[in-house]
This record gives C-alpha cells, sequence and structure tokens, in this order.
C-alpha cells in the first residue's frame, strides 16, 4: 500500500502530516515508528493524524518517534490547520481541533488561497502537580531549586497535557542542552513521565529566547508549547510580559498570555485558574510524497 503524507513545519517541530480521513490505517504506532525512522531529509518529531471528529471540525491524533501517542503539540495543531485549509478539506478559516488535550481553537490567515499565518489557543497552562505530575508536595511548581548533575536550576513545571519544564540559563547559546536536556528528561524523582526541557533566557520584557529538548528525540528547532511554557514561566515570576516574542533556532513565534478568569466569570467558576494561551505565526510545508507501507498495513 501506497501512503501519501505531507512533511510540515512550523517554525520549529518537523512531523510528518497524514490524511487518515481519506486513507484507511491500520497498526498506528508501528507506522509512526516506520515513518519516524526514515527521517525524511530533516528529521521527524512524529506522526500526526487528521481524522474525521463528531465534536470538532476536525480530531488530531499526534505519535511519538517510538510510536507512542501523545496528547497534543502546539505546533503540530498549527500545521494541521495549514494542511486542512490548503488540501480543501475545509474552506473554513476559524477551526475547532479535537486533541486529547482537549478541544483546541485556531484563526487562519489566508493569502491567495494560502495559510500564512495560524495563529492558536491552546488553553490555559496547568500547574497543578497532580495533573503534569511532578512528584512534589507543593501545589503549584513555579522556579523551584532543582539540581541536574552538577548543576543547580530554578525549573518551572507546566502541562498542556504534555509535560514541560523550562529553566532560565544566562545564555541558551552557549548552553549545554546536551548535557542537561536529557538529564532533565529522565530526572524520574521529579517527573514520573518524561519531560519535556525547555531552556530559556530573558532578553526583554517583550522577548525570550529559548533551545528545546524534546523527550525521545532530543534537541529540536523550536517547540510552540515550550515557548509558551517559557513565557509562563517568566510571567509567573516577574520576567516578562504578557505578550512576548520568542526567538528559536526555527523562527520566532509571538506568544500571549491573556488576563486569568475574573472570579465572578463562568471560566473561574469551572475552575479555571489562568488565562488562555495564544501562540501566532506561519507553518511551511516541507515536500510531499509516497511511501510504500504494505509491510505495516496489513
Amino acid at each position: 500500500m501506497m501512503l501519501s503524507f505531507t512533511k510540515m513545519q512550523a517554525f520549529g517541530n518537523d512531523y510528518v502530516y497524514v490524511d487518515a480521513i481519506h486513507q484507511n490505517l491500520s497498526n498506528l504506532n508501528r507506522l509512526a515508528q516506520f515513518l519516524s525512522d526514515h527521517h525524511f531529509g530533516v528529521g521527524s518529531d512524529g506522526m500526526v493524524l487528521i481524522c474525521p471528529s463528531e465534536q470538532a471540525d476536525f480530531r488530531m491524533r499526534i505519535f511519538n518517534p517510538d510510536g507512542t501517542e501523545a496528547e497534543m503539540c502546539g505546533n503540530a495543531i498549527r500545521s494541521v490547520g495549514k494542511y486542512v485549509y490548503d488540501h480543501h478539506l475545509t474552506d473554513k478559516t476559524f477551526l475547532l481541533i479535537e486533541t486529547l488535550g482537549g478541544i483546541k481553537r485556531l484563526w487562519l490567515d489566508v493569502k491567495d488561497g494560502v495559510v500564512v499565518n495560524i495563529k492558536a489557543d491552546i488553553d490555559a497552562p496547568v500547574l497543578d502537580t497532580k495533573k503534569i505530575p511532578v512528584v512534589t508536595p507543593a501545589p503549584e511548581y513555579i522556579d523551584r531549586e532543582t539540581t541536574v548533575l552538577d548543576k543547580m536550576f530554578f525549573t518551572t513545571a507546566v502541562s498542556w497535557g504534555n509535560p514541560h519544564c523550562v529553566s532560565f540559563v544566562e545564555n541558551v547559546n552557549r548552553f549545554d542542552v546536551a548535557k542537561y536536556g536529557p538529564a532533565f528528561e529522565n530526572k524520574t524523582a521529579l517527573f514520573p513521565n518524561r519531560t519535556n526541557v525547555t531552556f530559556a533566557q530573558f532578553i526583554a520584557r517583550d522577548r525570550l529566547r529559548i533551545r528545546e529538548w524534546e523527550r525521545g528525540t532530543g534537541e529540536t528547532i523550536g517547540c510552540g508549547t515550550g515557548c509558551c511554557t517559557a513565557v509562563v514561566a517568566a510571567v509567573l515570576t516577574g520576567r516578562c510580559d504578557r505578550q512576548v516574542t520568542v526567538e528559536q533556532i526555527g523562527g520566532n513565534l509571538e506568544i500571549t498570555w491573556e488576563p486569568d478568569p475574573q472570579p465572578d466569570s463562568e471560566e473561574a467558576k469551572a475552575g479555571q485558574k489562568y488565562g488562555h494561551m495564544l501562540m501566532k505565526g506561519p507553518s511551511h510545508l516541507v515536500f510531499e510524497s509516497e511511501i510504500d507501507v504494505s509491510s505495516i498495513i496489513k
């Protein structure tokens, strides 16, 4: 069987996107491993399936390179918006996307029939350690002293379904991500589930710079939720404003953390503690092709 796929990048993560509405697929975990093993030139952070949804316009399923299913990824969601519009699966410029992390909202900027920019609402960050989860009795995990290898960090743990932690360092360009990234990721005394790790540098009140260590993958050229994680930590510790440009290897993302819900609002009554995170930036089509998956899909 020949499987059609699209390689896309959203100023950071590179994923293989597969139309699972018009193609019958099986053995998804092995298929994700198979596609990731082929790398496709730049490498792949995993596989994204675009599926029908009864709750939203589309459903997104995302798989890590090792074949495990993930909750969500901000960059992956933005590229889904570009994929479904540019491939004529929809003509809507406002979309609801179903993920394991909840329903996410997308606004598409279109020029000459092609999506050129996407703003994604990836919902409110979670700092409740029972949900991240982080092994600590504290109700929140903000700027906590954490010793990793030979160095002490101040670490903040955040989640949108996929766990992240962030630590500020003096200069990310000179920081040894390959040394400390995997040590953080696998520090099971802190994170029962392996965590994504963002190393951030304060540049100005409206500007941060990051490098991202993706769990199970290694250093990536960027990460949307990693950018948002850095902004959450920066705002909570008084470093930055709520509207910030985040520099990463793959390009800059515009991040806005909306004000927290008012005490008498419906969001507050529903238990929501923090405002929504909005991330804006382009997504790029790298290439489209086919691959023989007869040995995987029977």
